[in-house]
């Protein structure tokens, strides 16, 4: 629904825009002799319709590798979800714990003034 209430003002204009640009255009395309008569509404709207899909493809694309890198880390999710389910009826001490590395504080030096 809130689609549509976006959508109906932008398909107001375009309708408007239509209906005001009815003067005929001729284009012709350079090399061939080949020529088309349009409305200059339908040619502006075609060709702006042209370029949102371009660009909405060089968009695609450009996600293309965030997606790729969302699959391998659900994957990795799923892998590690897997080794939790086996680890987790093992009694406590089958499990091989290792302690977590400490900091080193010999490098660190703090002083109070």
């Amino acid at each position: 629904m809130l689609r549509l209430i976006l959508m109906l003002p932008v398909l107001l204009v375009l309708v408007i825009f239509a209906l005001s640009n009815t003067a005929p255009a001729t284009f012709g395309f350079w090399p061939t002799d080949l020529a088309l008569e349009a409305p200059l509404s339908v040619a502006v709207l075609v060709i702006a319709a042209v370029f949102f899909v371009f660009g909405a493809l060089i968009a695609w694309t450009g996600t293309l590798a965030q997606v790729r890198r969302a699959r391998r880390a659900e994957a990795e999710v799923r892998r590690l979800q897997d080794q939790v389910d086996l680890l987790r009826p093992l009694p406590v001490d089958m499990v091989v714990h290792t302690p977590a590395p400490r900091p080193a504080t010999d490098a660190l030096t703090l002083t109070h003034g």
